[in-house]
């Protein structure tokens, strides 16, 4: 036993000793790692995690549980420990640690946070019970191509509502994704909104799948494995807004946006967008 001030040396003036996180995600090395208080990101995620595979971007780590927030990369050097956290709007919590590449829409993963905390709010206090279910309309919302910009002022404010207002800690968190997310990807929720895309590609019904006429080989496989008869040949030479289509193409009212196109195509022809 090496006593209390021995675990008091490590860490920092604010926060002493270590921290046990749960790193996972998009990330080499998951597993349970213990920390010294002050360890920044960077070497949680590089140095012990072994950085994001498949030479993708590291994008942001979401902290604490499905009621923390999410760090940007642009703070990937910050100090980890309670007082930092706090000052991000995000928390140590249970020491999870989740972490995210350029493929991860932040809209999204807002809404899958905030999914969780609906399904297990007790219900006692209408902040948390009635709050978060109209953040989470508010998303869904705004993920399904009918977001609107004011919706971004109704998000903040009925958040702030939940966090002031809820009699226990789950209500009081559950906003934290949401405002993370908007305060440092806002750039995310007016691209759903305003240009109807969702940047990540993750959003189904803003996605559309498109065949590139260069690299398209003709060979079907994409039409025979489609479940929704949405992609048929082009005989007609068809021309749409001056250019002419791809010998196949995609009938985006029938198109269930399942990706089967896509796995099935051998020449990497067709991309969603």
């Amino acid at each position: 036993m090496k006593g209390a001030d021995w675990f008091a040396s490590m860490g920092t003036e604010g926060s002493k000793g270590t921290k046990v996180f749960a790193v996972t995600g998009k990330i080499k090395n998951t597993g349970l790692v213990e920390i010294p208080m002050g360890t920044t990101l960077r070497e949680i995620i590089e140095d012990i995690g072994g950085g994001v595979p498949n030479g993708k971007k590291f994008k942001a780590a979401q902290t604490g549980g499905p009621s923390g927030g999410c760090i940007p990369a642009s703070l990937i050097d910050t100090p980890i420990d309670y007082d930092n956290l706090i000052k991000m709007g995000c928390m140590m919590g249970s020491g999870g640690l989740i972490v995210m590449d350029e493929d991860t829409c932040m809209v999204d993963m807002a809404k899958f946070f905030l999914e969780f905390t609906v399904d297990e709010s007790c219900g006692k206090c209408s902040p948390c019970r009635i709050g978060t279910m109209r953040l989470l309309e508010i998303l869904n919302k705004i993920t399904d191509g009918n977001g609107e910009m004011e919706d971004l002022d109704k998000l903040e404010e009925l958040a702030n509502y939940i966090k002031a207002a809820s009699l226990c800690a789950l209500g009081q968190t559950a906003p934290n994704p949401v405002l993370s997310t908007l305060r440092f990807f806002r750039d995310e929720y007016i691209a759903h909104i305003v240009e109807k895309r969702c940047p990540a590609g993750v959003c189904k019904k803003l996605l559309n799948y498109v065949i590139d006429e260069d690299k398209c080989k003709g060979c079907k496989l994409c039409m025979k494995n489609c479940p929704g008869n949405a992609i048929s040949i082009n005989a007609a030479g068809e021309v749409k807004e001056g250019k002419k289509l791809p010998y196949l193409v995609i009938d985006t009212s029938k198109c269930v946006k399942c990706g089967a196109c896509i796995d099935n195509c051998k020449f990497g022809a067709i991309s969603k967008k």
